[in-house]
Order: C-alpha cells, then structure tokens, then sequence
C-alpha cells in the first residue's frame, strides 16, 4: 500500500472513530432520545456563573413537574464526570442539574468559591418550573459531596435526601455532619478509597465502618453494618453505608456504586422504582473513549499531510542517521529515562504550589506541579545530555541529533505551522462533536475538552514551560536514544519510547495500588491525589510517545514533534484543571 493510500485510510478511519464514539456517547447521554440534555448557567452572588447540563426526562412538563436531583463532580474533574449518575436518575424519571464546580470546566473562577458551587445550584434546581421543589435529593463525589453538604446546610428546606460518594461531612471546612443532618443520608464508600484518610479519618479504606467520625453521623457508637438502614426515612435521621469494591475514581465509573446512589436517592425520595442495577450509561463513556482514540489517531494522518515537502518545504527531510547502539550505554539511558521521572514526580508535583504560586499568571494549582514535573525534567535531560555530548566531538548542532535549524528561523516558523495546523484540525473536529452531539473526547478521568477564552488565556502562559519539556525529550528519544533499529522501523521506534516513557508510572502505580488492595492504603496515602493524576500520565504518555516519534521519522528534526505535543498536552491539561485565581 503507498503512503498516500495509508494517510488516507487512517484518516478515515480515524474520522470513523470520532464520528460513531460520539453518536453511541449521544445515544447513551440521552437514553436513546428518552432524555433532552440542555446547557444551562447559573448566576452567583459574586456576579459569576456556573455552568451546568439539565437531564430533562420524557414528559416532564411545568405541568407536570418531577422529582429533582442535583449530581455535582470532584476536584479537577466537571460536570461530565457525572453522567454515569445522571443518565441513569434521569432515565428514572429524575430531572437532573449536574454542574461544573466554580473553578471547573466552563464556571467561573475561582476553585472553592460559594460553596464549591453547591448552594446556588440547589437555588436554582429547586426553584425550577420542571422541578417538584418538595421531592428534590442531592448526590456528590468526593469534593462534590462537600458542595452537596454546604447547599444542605444553606438551603436545609429545599432537599429530602443526599448520596456522598467518596465523600464526608465535616472536612476541608465542609459543614459538619450529626444523625440529623444531612437529612436522610446515603454514603458510597468503596472499599479501596484512597481518600480515606481524609474523608473519615481512618488508617484503611476498609476501616471505615469502624469510623468514629461517621459513627457520630449514624448516631452509633459501633461498627455501621453495610447497606443496613439506620434511622427513619419519613423523620429524615435515615442512613446507609455501601462499600463499592473499587477505588476513590472508579466510584463514579463502577455499576456497583452508581446503583448504590440511585437504590437510595430512589429509597428517599417519591418516584421511581425501577431495577437500580439496570444501567446504559456505559455506552457513553465506551463512545467517548471511541472518540477519544478516532481523536488522537487523527493527529498522524492530518500531520502527515501538513508535514508534505511541496507545502511547508525545508521543515522535513530525510530522516538522519542514528548516533547511538543498542548496547550498555543504551541501556542505562533507557533506565534513567524510565526511573527519573517518577523519582521526580511526587516531590515537584507536591511543592508545585509553593514553589509556584497561584497567580494570574499561574492561576492553576495542579498545572503548576506539573509544570515544575516538566522543568525539573528538562533540566535533568539537558545536564545528562550535556554529558554524555561533553565525550563526543560532534557539534550540538549535529544534523543526527535532530537539533539543526535548516534555513533558520524560516524552518521553525513551517515547523510550528504544520503543528497548529494539526492540532487546529483536532480542535475542529472536537468543536464539531460538540455541537452536533454535545459530547467532548473522554476516557474514565482523561477528558480533551474544548477551552474557554479565559482556558486560552491560561494556555499561553504555560505554553512555553510545556514547550522546554517537549524539546528537551525528544533531544534524548532521537538523539540519545534512537538506534539503528529503531530508525528502520516506525513501529519498533513508537513501541521503545512508549515503553521507556511509561514503564517508570507503570511500576509506580502497580506498587501504589499493590499495597492499596493488600493492605487497604497507599504505599504514600497523602499523595492519594497526586497518585489519581498518573494515571493520565501513564495513558498520556505513550500518546506522546507516538506523536513525537512519528513526526521525528516523518520531518526527520524534532521541532514538529516537540510543538504538536506541546500544544495538545498544554490544551488538554488547562482545560480540565481547576483555575484558583479569582480572576
């Protein structure tokens, strides 16, 4: 098969992707047309909004209004995250508010902020025509259970029931919990939370029945027996424990705990009383991860296409010889590229926000910790790269190490060109499912969403931090690292750097998650959050792995690989972390 003939079957069968993930993720959404899904915003007292999708079931009317529920997601995650919970109250019948917390997603800055939303959502949910205002409950994920608390405790009239999902009362300056309040309580706990140390102060995930804290709230003073119903629904002291086998993140991707939330929300409130473990809400997250492959699978054939001689000129050329063998030295390179990054990783990422503030230049808590991750790396890489080059006779510029300019600034400015116009194009074809299917590319808690003007604005300053990062690691894959073996073949090439680019996270979260399911905590527990986060890096790098080997092997320099990762992981990054600054 000629080149051309494989760009042009991958390009279509990346579209093909993209195009029947998110028809399946809008069947799935909808309940098969059974549920209009509408955006709506939500004004603050601080003059912001919040953004928010309204799950409107078959048949409600203000004439006929039906229950509430108001579904709110964790920290770094949005309204999305929430679907699996949504979908499927909604398709009981349940009109659904799920929000993008202050700080989230599409609302406005700054993280924390009312509430963590929670109050002025309830406001508005209970005081909607479509909406029975005496037949409303509350669900929440991890800090999203914090926003359901304070808009209990804010508006105590206005709701029957709450399901905290990972979650608790009374932590992190969250409205303290009793055997009154929340009214009617449910809490999803799963079995290897890797929270728990937070949410109900307790050395294990699977100590928490024995919890003093949550004991004081099912005013018991002994172990809670799990899904035994503790108090009275009609006096509102009801509560319930469930204990999910699956962990902190998985607790709103698990049939297991979505039907523990619907069973009791069902429980509490008037209304439906179908089968709670009948669920359809996985066929969206199964075709926005669809989306997201046809998505990333796009990147290659529309750069390959960019990247052609005739249109950018001296930005590619043969790709050069390589400098290295795969022998001892090789070996040791490999090694260090696996292991550095995750030796670095916990200590950058938890200093992040004290070595770089939140500012308007750096509004991003999360972003910042990863900047300092990428930094720190690029200085590692220059320095051992500086090293080893110290030995040799050859020019820094040496055409073999990828770093030479061509015809100057003209060949890094066609660099950059067919890298915006790559990502560009993927960044249409997201804005293209968006409109027609109200969907974004998703897998579990790795979301490509579109960005908001002020996500643009966020985008450009760590823009260059990223970019250093990017530069740095493809010097050390193609000038450090690549071998005669690796030159012949573009699938051998793309499957060495992925697996040296992961394998060090690989290792890292089997060691974590090891001791989780052994011994019911992390090797590390405080850095439950920063351990959450690596699973993107370990489903993200081999992507970059990938980008940047082929745009290596197709422009034969590493500018264009190093500007497409740099733009597409920066996007991805700003626009699903939480924004800290109130701008």
């Amino acid at each position: 098969m000629s080149t051309t003939r494989k760009q042009v079957v991958l390009l279509a069968l990346s579209l093909l992707l993209v195009f029947s993930g998110s028809a399946l993720a809008h069947w799935g959404q909808t309940a098969g047309g059974s549920i209009d899904v509408r955006h709506v915003e939500i004004d603050t007292e601080n003059g912001g909004t919040i953004d928010g999708y309204l799950y409107v079931p078959e048949g409600v009317s203000a004439d006929d209004p039906a229950p509430g529920v108001l579904a709110i997601h964790g920290y770094i995650n949005s309204k999305e995250t929430q679907s699996s919970f949504a979908i499927e109250y909604a398709r009981r019948g349940y009109v659904v508010l799920a929000i993008d917390q202050p700080g989230h997603g599409y609302s406005d800055p700054p993280a924390f902020a009312n509430g963590w939303g929670g109050p002025p959502a309830l406001e508005y949910l209970s005081e909607h025509e479509l909406v029975d205002e005496e037949n409303i409950g509350l669900e929440g994920h991890s800090m999203g259970g914090w926003a359901v608390v304070s808009a209990a405790a804010e508006h105590p009239d206005s709701y029957e029931s709450a399901v905290l999902v990972g979650s608790s009362t009374g932590s992190q300056g969250a409205p303290e919990g009793n055997e009154t309040f929340p009214r009617n309580l449910g809490v999803v706990f799963a079995d290897y939370d890797e929270f728990h140390w937070l949410m109900w102060e307790t050395g294990t995930a699977p100590a928490t029945s024995g919890s003093e804290k949550l004991q004081s709230v099912f005013g018991t003073d002994e172990a809670i027996e799990d899904e035994t119903v503790y108090g009275s629904i009609e006096d509102g002291t009801a509560r319930a424990l469930f204990t999910p086998t699956t962990t902190h993140p998985g607790a709103h991707h698990t049939p297991a705990a979505v039907s523990d939330a619907v069973s009791w929300t069902q429980m509490t409130l008037d209304g439906a009383d179908e089968d709670p473990g009948d669920h359809i809400w996985y066929w969206k997250e199964i075709g926005t991860a669809i989306a997201l492959l046809g998505g990333f699978l796009f990147l290659f054939p529309a750069g390959s296409v960019l990247a052609r001689p005739e249109l950018f000129g001296d930005a590619t050329r043969t790709q050069p010889d390589p400098i290295t063998e795969h022998d001892r030295g090789w070996t040791v390179a490999a090694l260090l590229t696996a292991l550095l990054p995750v030796l670095l990783y916990y200590p950058t990422m938890l200093l992040g926000s004290l070595a770089m503030p939140v500012t308007a230049v750096t509004p991003q808590g999360e972003t910042n910790g990863i900047v300092l991750w990428a930094l720190a790396n690029a200085v590692v890489i220059a320095a051992l790269f500086g090293l080893w080059h110290r030995n040799t006779d050859r020019s820094l510029f040496d055409e073999r190490y990828g770093l030479d300019v061509g015809d100057g600034a003209a060949t890094i400015a066609r660099s950059l060109a067919i890298a915006i116009g790559t990502v560009g194009g993927l960044y249409v074809l997201l804005w293209i499912v968006d409109t027609l299917f109200m969907t974004d590319f998703r897998a579990w808690i790795l979301g490509l969403k579109l960005m908001s003007a002020l996500h643009a604005r966020i985008f450009v300053t760590y823009l260059p931090a990223f970019l250093a990062f990017f530069l740095a690691l493809e010097v050390l894959l193609h000038g450090r690292l690549r071998t005669p073996e690796t030159t012949q073949s573009l699938p051998r090439a793309i499957a060495t750097n992925a697996a040296v680019l992961t394998g060090g996270f690989a290792v890292l979260l089997v060691v974590q998650y090891g001791v989780l399911f052994t011994t019911g905590a992390l090797a590390i527990p405080i850095t439950a959050l920063q351990t959450i986060i690596a699973f993107q890096f370990l489903a993200l790098l081999p992507v970059i792995a990938a980008v940047s080997t082929y745009f290596f092997h197709r422009t034969g320099r590493i500018w264009t690989g190093a500007f497409v990762n740099a733009l597409l992981i920066t996007w991805l990054i700003v626009a699903s972390q939480a924004i800290h600054y109130p701008f």
